[in-house]
C-alpha cells in the first residue's frame, strides 16, 4: 500500500470522495475542522501573512499553524519569538505549534499561553529532523524517550485543560529504521490526554528524501482508537490527499511542502474532500497576482525592506516549471521593493498555462543522513532524564 506517487485523474476522485464523506468530521477538541485539512508549521514560512493567503484560498474551519515556537522563549517573554506568535484578527482557531524537552517549561508555556489567550490550539513538535534540534534531544529524537515524552504530554494538557485548549502531537515514524516510536508515540499521547496526533510518515534519518511510507499511517490508525490520526507526507495534490485518506483511514491530512509557492492548493483540497469539481488551475497571469498579495501580505506584518527578504526563498516555489527567463528569475530572487516586484511581474506571460510537472515534489527534500542525537540517548528509553542544556534553544527548525 506504499503510495506510488502518480496523481489520480480528477475524474476518478469522486468515487473515493464519497467513500471519504461518510466518515464522521474531524473534531480536534472544540473545533470542527472541515475540510480535514491542516498546513503544517514550517519555520520561516507559515508567518500570519502566509497563513493568511492560505485561508483565502481554503477554508476558515481547516486549521493553519504558526511557525514553530520554543517553549523557553515563551516562558522568556522573547520579544521576537511574541512577534513570531501573531494571528490575525479574524484566525480561527488560532493554532500554535511548541518545540521543547523539558516537561516543566512545556507545561509553564501553556499555562502562560493560555493565560493570555494566545492561542486556542496547541501542537507539540516531534517530528523536526534537524541537527540542531535533535542533538539536543528535541523534535524527531525525543519519542524514543518514553517516560520523558509521557511526562511532557501529561504536562501541556494540564496546563491547556482549564482554558478547554485542545493539545496535539505531530511525530515521525521513528529516529531510523532501527528504532522506530510511532506506535508508542500515539499510544502515549492517546493515553495522556492528547486531541489528535499527526504522523509525517517519514523518519527523522530521511529527513525530507525518499517516500513516505503511508502503511504506517494506516498502521496508527489502527494502534490508536480513540482520537483522530491525521497523515502527513508527499501530499503535492488534491488526489494526493484524497488518496492517503481512502488508503490510510486517516481523519485528516497535514500538508507542508505541497503548498509552497502554491497556496491556491487549499482551494484545490477543499473542492476535492467535499466532492466538488476542483477550480482551474491559474495560469501565469493569476500566479503573479497571488505572487503580489503575498508581498503585500508580508509587508504589512514585517515591513516592506523584510518582507521582500522573505519573499525571495518563496520566487522559486511560484515560479517553478513556467517559462521565465534566468535573468528575470535572478531578478525576481533579488526584488527589494512592492513596486519593484510589480514591475518584474509585469515582464510574465500572463497567459502561460499552470504547467503539469510543477505539481510534484517542492521544497527541500536534502538526503538521509545519521541522525544527530545526545550522548547515550539510545541507552534507555525509559529514562525520563531531561537532557543537559536541552532548553536552551530559542529558534525554530
Amino acid at each position: 500500500m506504499q503510495h506510488d506517487g502518480h496523481p489520480l485523474p480528477n475524474a476518478t476522485l469522486e468515487p473515493v470522495t464519497a467513500a471519504i464523506e461518510t466518515r464522521p468530521q474531524l473534531r480536534i477538541g472544540p473545533y470542527q475542522v472541515d475540510p480535514a485539512v491542516v498546513l503544517a508549521p514550517m519555520a520561516g514560512i507559515t508567518n500570519l501573512a502566509f497563513r493568511k493567503l492560505c485561508r483565502e484560498f481554503g477554508s476558515s474551519t481547516s486549521i493553519y499553524v504558526c511557525e514553530m515556537i520554543t517553549a523557553r522563549a515563551v516562558v522568556e517573554r522573547n520579544e521576537k519569538t511574541l512577534h513570531m506568535m501573531s494571528f490575525d484578527e479574524d484566525e480561527h482557531p488560532r493554532s500554535m505549534q511548541l518545540y521543547g524537552v523539558d516537561p516543566a517549561t512545556l507545561g509553564e508555556a501553556v499555562r502562560i499561553i493560555v493565560g493570555e489567550g494566545w492561542a486556542d490550539h496547541i501542537d507539540l513538535n516531534l517530528g523536526c529532523p534537524v541537527p540542531k534540534v535533535t542533538r539536543l534531544g528535541g523534535g524527531a529524537a525525543l519519542p524514543y524517550k518514553r517516560a520523558l515524552f509521557s511526562k511532557i504530554v501529561a504536562a501541556m494538557v494540564s496546563g491547556a485543560e482549564p482554558a478547554g485548549v485542545p493539545v496535539t502531537v505531530k511525530f515521525r515514524i521513528g529516529i531510523d529504521d532501527d528504532h522506530l516510536t510511532y506506535l508508542d508515540a500515539g499510544r502515549i499521547a492517546e493515553a495522556e490526554g492528547a486531541e489528535a496526533v499527526a504522523l509525517h510518515a517519514r523518519t527523522a534519518a530521511q529527513r525530507y528524501s525518499g517516500q513516505a511510507d503511508w502503511t504506517a499511517i494506516a498502521r496508527l490508525k489502527e494502534a490508536v482508537t480513540t482520537i483522530p490520526v491525521l497523515g502527513n507526507g508527499d501530499i503535492f495534490s488534491a488526489a494526493d490527499a484524497v488518496r492517503m485518506m481512502a488508503e490510510t483511514g486517516c481523519d485528516g491530512v497535514v500538508v507542508g511542502r505541497g503548498c509552497l509557492g502554491r497556496p491556491w492548493l487549499f482551494a484545490e483540497l477543499q473542492a476535492a474532500l467535499r466532492g466538488e469539481p476542483l477550480p482551474e488551475a491559474p495560469n501565469l497571469g493569476r500566479v503573479g497576482e497571488v505572487l503580489y498579495r503575498h508581498g503585500a501580505l508580508l509587508a504589512e506584518h514585517l515591513g516592506e525592506d523584510k518582507a521582500m527578504r522573505d519573499l525571495r526563498k518563496h520566487m522559486a516555489w511560484y515560479l517553478m516549471g513556467f517559462p521565465v527567463g534566468a535573468d528575470l528569475r535572478r531578478s525576481f530572487a533579488t526584488v527589494s521593493s512592492l513596486t519593484r516586484l510589480q514591475d518584474l511581474i509585469g515582464e510574465l506571460d500572463p497567459t502561460a498555462p499552470f504547467p503539469r510537472d510543477a505539481e510534484g515534489p517542492r521544497g527541500r527534500q536534502g538526503s538521509p543522513g545519521k541522525v544527530a542525537l545526545p550522548h547515550g540517548w539510545l541507552d534507555d528509553p525509559d529514562d525520563p532524564a531531561v537532557p543537559t542544556g536541552a532548553d536552551l534553544m530559542h529558534s525554530g527548525g
